[in-house]
This record gives C-alpha cells, sequence and structure tokens, in this order.
C-alpha cells in the first residue's frame, strides 16, 4: 500500500490533499520536522526528519517522502504527479499531452510561485510583517510574484480551472501560493486568479485535509 511520511503542517498536506480527493487507500506515517520540537532533541520527541531511521528514507531530512511498492519519492511535487497519474482518475493526466501540461504547472509552481510566496509565509509566521523590515520583505516578494500572477490572470480568463476540469495541477500551484495568502493585497489585482484559489479551497477534500492540519500542534 502506498504510504506518505508527513504531518498535514509540511508540504505533505500537498499529496495528502491529492489522495483526499482521489479516495486511494494509504497508510499515513506522521513524522515532524526536526526543527519545530523547540529545544527536544530529535532523539528523545516523536518521530521526525532527524532520526536515522527516517533519514534513511530521505538523507535531506525532508518531509514528505513515499513509498509505494518499489518505488520512493522525496519531493512533494513529484507525489502529487505520481499519485494523480496512478490512482487519481480525472485528476490526473488523460493523455501524454495532459502530463506534460501538468508536468509544466508542477515546475512553474515550484520555481515561479513558491519562492517568493514562502518568503512572504516566514515573514508573517515569525511576527515580522508589520515590522519596516519585514513590510520591505513582503513587498519585494509580492512583487516577484506579479509575473507569475499576471500569467495565471490571463490564462484563468478563459478557464475555470488550469486544465479543462480540476485536477493535481490546481492542487499544486494552489498549495504553493497559498504561502502568500497571508499577505491580503497580494491577490487584489487579479480577481481571476483570487476566484479560482477560493474554489480549490472551498473542495470539500480541501476542507477535511485543512481541518487535520489545524488539528495538529503547531
Amino acid at each position: 500500500m502506498l504510504t506518505i511520511y508527513g504531518v498535514y503542517r509540511s508540504r505533505a498536506i500537498r499529496p495528502l490533499w491529492v489522495l483526499e480527493e482521489c479516495k486511494a487507500p494509504f497508510t499515513h506515517v506522521p513524522v515532524i520536522q526536526a526543527y519545530r520540537l523547540a529545544g527536544t532533541p530529535a532523539a528523545d520527541g516523536p518521530l521526525n526528519t532527524a532520526m536515522p531511521e527516517y533519514l534513511a528514507i530521505n538523507p535531506l531530512g525532508q518531509v514528505p517522502a513515499m513509498r509505494d511498492g518499489a518505488l520512493l519519492l522525496t519531493e512533494s511535487l513529484a507525489i502529487c504527479l505520481h499519485i494523480a497519474r496512478k490512482y487519481g482518475g480525472p485528476l490526473g493526466p488523460a493523455s501524454d499531452d495532459e502530463a506534460s501540461v501538468m508536468e509544466q504547472w508542477a515546475l512553474f509552481a515550484a520555481t515561479a510561485v513558491e519562492p517568493a510566496a514562502i518568503e512572504i509565509l516566514y515573514t508573517t509566521r515569525d511576527g515580522n510583517a508589520d515590522t519596516p523590515t519585514g513590510q520591505g520583505i513582503i513587498r519585494l516578494a509580492a512583487e516577484k510574484l506579479k509575473r507569475p500572477l499576471s500569467r495565471l490572470e490571463q490564462h484563468l480568463a478563459n478557464h475555470d480551472w488550469l486544465l479543462n476540469r480540476f485536477t493535481v495541477a490546481d492542487i499544486m500551484v494552489a498549495e504553493c501560493l497559498r504561502y502568500g495568502q497571508s499577505y491580503a493585497a497580494l491577490l487584489s489585482d487579479y480577481p481571476k486568479t483570487a476566484r479560482w484559489l477560493s474554489a480549490a479551497q472551498a473542495r470539500p477534500a480541501f476542507k477535511t485535509v485543512w481541518s487535520k492540519r489545524n488539528a495538529e500542534p503547531e
């Protein structure tokens, strides 16, 4: 059976959302990030990314990871694509061309969206959003996101979803963009993108995994 390693308060929420959408059976092993243990020695805490048994799965010491039979993957978006292709039905590609388009959106999410969006998340999470330095970081990150957001806005002018239906591509891009949502003004000039993101996050599967995320300790 497919196994996902990682807690919901991590990038593991991406493949866990895919699995919730397609209702594929899986085993969940909640591995917490070692940096979140707040001074507790990693060897003495809960199963975490610094423990030798997890480093044997992913030597980078990051989550998520996935085992599916003999296959081991340790990159969240690759895991999402695999699950959607193998188990996802309409979430996955219906043709080789669709597979290529989904891979393109995965790379777009990882390279054009996530780096700047996560700067916003970290600045907000660390309590610096209201400081002059933090405000400068957020403004610069928002500036970096203008081109990818314009790209999304243009595409979504003629599409409800990134393909002709809701797919894993929407999950991957939405999850990377979510990191920037703490900056309320981020999507103010991109109403079609805001509508699309809101629709993705209104799906029952997202609400389920978000509820499970919120039930975990911060």
